[in-house]
């Protein structure tokens, strides 16, 4: 059996990573998101802009100020989901913050073999795997520094990287602008 984290013992590795945080998230929705004013502002079409004073966009600019880099994969699928098209909307304002978000469809995803579970990979060297329940919400993570259980993290980012297609260009693609 796992043992199993409260997500909150993860604050300190955003910003003591040296070199990269990759996340990959394969969910079709998070249940964090329900029920937030941002979440309700998307569900009535307003606009979600940049926060400056949001606590991770503050976090993710620091960090990659000093050269580090923040990037995100985001498996979706056709069409996208509620909780997606939330994400993509409100991932924009990650993006403006300094993350690179990139988008991969589900149907390659499932052909590239990649993993069908969340995670972050801190410097290549820690292994953060998401624990959900049923409804969508966070149970915890794993922190796993196994070779090969990190090994193959690494491979199914770069796969997932190398396929993927930057946020501001698949929502271009996803709109039809």
């Amino acid at each position: 059996m796992p043992d199993i984290q409260p997500f909150e013992c993860l604050a300190p590795y955003f910003e003591d990573f040296e070199h990269t945080a990759f996340r990959l998230e394969t969910r079709r929705g998070y249940a964090v998101d329900i029920g937030t004013e941002r979440y309700e502002r998307f569900l009535r079409g307003e606009a979600l802009p940049f926060e400056a004073d949001n606590p991770w966009h503050a976090n993710v600019r620091r960090q990659t100020a000093l050269g580090k880099r923040f990037e995100r994969v985001r498996v979706v699928d056709d069409p996208l989901t509620l909780g997606q098209r939330f994400l993509l909307t409100s991932g924009l304002g990650n993006v403006d913050a300094g993350e690179d978000i990139r988008n991969l469809p589900r149907a390659e995803a499932d052909r590239l073999g990649l993993p069908t579970f969340d995670y972050w990979l801190f410097d290549s060297r820690t292994l953060a795997r998401f624990h959900f329940d049923g409804d969508d919400n966070t149970l915890g993570v794993e922190l796993i520094t196994a070779t090969a259980q990190v090994l193959a993290a690494c491979q199914a980012r770069d796969a997932a990287w190398h396929h993927a297609v930057p946020t501001r260009e698949f929502t271009r693609v996803t709109s039809g602008v």
